[in-house]
Parts: C-alpha cells; sequence; structure tokens
C-alpha cells in the first residue's frame, strides 16, 4: 500500500492505492508492506483524515502525510480485541472503495477524490467504509470531526505513558543522623 507525501487540502480523503511488489517507490510516497484491507480501510477513512489533519505538517496550505506523525501516532485498534464480524465489515467496505474506483477507471486518483468530481458510487463507499470504522471507535455514524478527534486524543492519552508514571520520584534526601 502506498500513501502520498502531499495531498491536496481539498481532498476529504487522501488517495491511499496498492501496487505490486515489483513497483519501484520514490520519496514522494510512503510504502506500507504487507497491507491488507482493513488497514486499507482504516487509513482510508474519514477518522484517520481527521487525524491527518490535526497531527500532520503542511506544504504551503496541502497536508503533509508523515510516517511518525500521521500514521505512527495514530490509536490504531487492536485487532485481537475486535470480534470479527468488525473486522469482516471494515474489510468489505474497504473493497468497496476499490470496486467504486474501478468503475471510475478513466478517471485519475486525483480526479476521483476532487470533491467537485467524485463519483457518486465512491462516495457512497466512503460513507459506509467511514460508518465502520468509526463503529471501531464507539463513535456513532457520522459523528463530527470534533467528536472524532476527541475520541481519538482519548485514545492516545491512554497509549502514551504520562510524565509522572516515567518518572518516579525517589527521596533524594540525605540520611538523617541522631545527633548525641
Amino acid at each position: 500500500m502506498v500513501v502520498p507525501k502531499v495531498s491536496s487540502e481539498r481532498r476529504e480523503y487522501i488517495p491511499v492505492g496498492f501496487l505490486d511488489s515489483g513497483t519501484v517507490v520514490n520519496d514522494l510516497l510512503f510504502m506500507v508492506p504487507n497491507a491488507d484491507l482493513f488497514l486499507f480501510g482504516i487509513i482510508q477513512s474519514r477518522l484517520h483524515m481527521a487525524w491527518m489533519r490535526l497531527v500532520s505538517g503542511r506544504m504551503k496550505s496541502d497536508y503533509r502525510y508523515s510516517k511518525d506523525l500521521s500514521y505512527n501516532t495514530f490509536p490504531w485498534p487492536d485487532r485481537s480485541t475486535l470480534k470479527p464480524k468488525q473486522v469482516q465489515a471494515v474489510e468489505a467496505a474497504a473493497q468497496a472503495v476499490l470496486k467504486a474506483r474501478e468503475k471510475a477507471s478513466g478517471s485519475t486518483l486525483a480526479q476521483m477524490y476532487d470533491p467537485n468530481l467524485m463519483p457518486a458510487e465512491l462516495r457512497k463507499a466512503h460513507n459506509q467504509l467511514d460508518k465502520a470504522v468509526e463503529a471501531l471507535y464507539g463513535l456513532k455514524a457520522g459523528a463530527t470531526e470534533v467528536q472524532c478527534v476527541a475520541r481519538l486524543l482519548e485514545l492516545y492519552q491512554d497509549l502514551v505513558p504520562t510524565l509522572e508514571s516515567q518518572t518516579k520520584t525517589k527521596s533524594r534526601g540525605r540520611k538523617k543522623t541522631a545527633k548525641s
């Protein structure tokens, strides 16, 4: 799976894609080897885009996706705690996004993800994907971006140890001796 480093600020979703193993990737793309439909679904969701807009940098005003800030800090769901039905819902919705793209194969990804040109079937597939991903995070379908970010920050705080737990206070005072 590949993620472009820079993407238009006008886009609701950064167009992420799959390339075959024989493709050489340059420095304008991040590559996620062995990515599956579940991972693709999370990255292509509105929830991940909300996180990306919050933590990523900008090039001029365009999004600048970062493996360190956007990808590695994202509070990914623990697959071992998910029900198979939840994983399957994300995978099915992610597959529907890919199928909708295939139907618009006469267009480039840039055209498909232009908010004014996005095919209705692709938008519908993304809406279904968003519902499936938001459900994983305990959000109601159609949650606002503020609600999405608040939930992600809450989960992020659980992942990052606090300074208090990192530095255990130790008594540094000298032992007092009894004077005779």
